[in-house]
């Protein structure tokens, strides 16, 4: 069957002091995802009379009306065509680790018992489902126990999000962002629950507390047969679904034809992946039982290709960076507005947001135009707030030739690029004049021996490197031994380090 492949992020919470923001979140995440289960969050930072702080949950009533505001917006939602799941962040005693519930239809009350077990027999016979994240931090101290794990109850774990990966002790993506709740431990992480045998799959979500579906943090993909709450709902209860680190990577993986999360039969099998990325495809780790059986290398495979006639790119375009807030405390936020025209086409745009305040309009075939808000944080004092975002923008897929000439319109300015000028490099385009007068009027005369104060201080657009359709699409197939209660699982890496995880396929005992 081909499924739609439906974008979320699983965990962005809202808190009891931001419900008056429901509605812009709620348009946020309409405007870059295709459904959202909301996860609301109950907790606060209480202190004690010595001044310690302790998180605790909210108010009974306070939590009681954000719930209830919650089920009127996601009914609303539904209502009007756009699918969104009621939930919250669960954590009980630290025990059994933390997990987001979720609940099918908008009927459900909230419950905050001590345990995992205790939360699962409160949702007996209700069609819920509770999803572990961050699971490598420390056993009994919010990492998660995969003793206590129930795979119908909980059908796959968050193992990429804002604090990093957890897919193990031994990768690169280390869990350094939260240092009070870390070091990440192997002890508890995604692979222990592969290896105690439970049919889990692999999501990766922002954990955002201020914005929905950052593109920095991570999203999962679902795969449904249609955009209906049933049919999603359904993918997810069959664990066909995958986690991204960034961009969107599109991800077809069977073995002998069954999808992702499927258990199937023991035997010889056929391994079959097909990827859409939006950059240039590095390599594919195959993995069985956590252990690499094959590197499929993509890189050097299409960089010497001849390329004649109509060709597709994908190229990414940043804004953002900066005045330095030591230096000018009131320049924090920036609006931009700016096009992109082509002679050829325009397939494809991918929205790499991080922030509220983007906008895309008058999508045509040959221009669009976009409406920009970066600031140089978006913390703004929160207790957990994201780390500092300085930059917004797009990925575009364009069709023409080499010798097209694209036209990028920034504000005030207008660059000029031929499609092979795009693929030779990466370049940086800096709003130097505006830095240069922006200084003298704040501080008069910083001439200086070297342009840094200047440099340092100016708002940039980056182009990164355009890739071709030969660069960013991968198919491979090879025959596998299917070992009795073994899995197989796929690690996808791009060139520019953007990572992806599927859910495994396993096979039976």
């Amino acid at each position: 069957m081909a499924y739609k492949k439906l974008w979320s992020d699983m965990h962005s919470n809202i808190h009891h002091e931001q419900m008056l923001e429901l509605d812009q979140w709620t348009e946020h995440a309409k405007e870059v995802m295709d459904f959202w289960p909301i996860a609301y969050y109950p907790f606060y930072m209480k202190k004690t009379e010595t001044g310690a702080g302790l998180e605790d949950l909210h108010d009974a009533d306070e939590i009681k009306e954000d719930w209830e505001q919650v089920r009127k917006k996601v009914k609303e939602e539904n209502e009007a065509g756009f699918p969104m799941f009621m939930g919250y962040e669960w954590q009980g005693s630290g025990n059994d680790g933390d997990h987001n519930v979720f609940f099918l239809d908008n009927e459900q009350d909230m419950k905050h018992p001590m345990r995992y077990q205790e939360l699962k027999q409160d949702y007996d016979g209700v069609e819920a489902i509770a999803i572990p994240h961050h699971v490598a931090y420390q056993l009994n101290s919010r990492g998660k126990n995969w003793d206590t794990h129930d795979e119908a109850f909980s059908p796959f774990a968050e193992i990429y999000s804002s604090h990093g990966c957890s897919e193990n002790d031994t990768g690169d993506m280390d869990m350094e962002r939260h240092l009070h709740m870390g070091p990440r431990t192997g002890e508890t992480c995604y692979e222990r629950g592969l290896e105690k045998g439970y049919h889990v799959g692999a999501i990766a979500s922002g954990d955002n507390h201020n914005v929905p579906a950052a593109y920095n943090h991570g999203v999962m993909c679902v795969l449904a047969e249609d955009n209906t709450k049933e049919a999603i709902w359904e993918g997810l209860k069959n664990r066909r679904v995958y986690g991204v680190s960034k961009s969107r990577i599109g991800i077809d993986y069977t073995i002998n034809g069954q999808p992702m999360g499927s258990v199937i039969p023991a035997g010889k099998g056929k391994l079959k992946f097909d990827i859409c990325a939006a950059d240039a495809i590095d390599r594919v780790e195959i993995l069985k039982d956590n252990i690499l059986d094959e590197m499929a290398v993509h890189a050097g495979t299409w960089e010497r290709n001849e390329l004649t006639g109509q060709i597709k790119v994908k190229f990414a375009v940043e804004f953002g960076w900066g005045p330095n807030g030591r230096f000018y405390k009131n320049m924090l936020m920036r609006k931009w507005h700016g096009s992109l025209e082509v002679p050829g086409k325009i397939v494809s745009i991918e929205k790499c947001f991080n922030s509220f305040g983007q906008k895309l309009y008058d999508v045509t075939e040959k221009s669009c135009q976009f409406d920009m808000t970066t600031f140089m944080s978006t913390t703004t004092g929160h207790w957990m707030g994201p780390s500092t975002v300085v930059k917004e923008g797009f990925v575009f897929e364009v069709e023409g030739t080499k010798e097209d000439t694209i036209c990028l319109k920034v504000d005030n300015y207008e660059y000029h690029f031929t499609l092979e000028e795009l693929m030779h490099t990466s370049r940086v385009l800096p709003q130097y004049k505006e830095s240069m007068e922006l200084a003298e009027k704040t501080f008069g005369n910083v001439e200086h021996y070297r342009d840094d104060f200047y440099w340092h201080n100016a708002y940039k657009t980056r182009i990164r490197q355009a890739v071709p359709e030969a660069g960013y699409m991968m198919t491979f197939e090879k025959e596998v031994d299917l070992t009795p209660g073994s899995n197989y699982r796929l690690r996808v890496w791009l060139r520019n380090g953007d990572t992806a995880w599927t859910s495994p396929i396993f096979v039976e005992k």
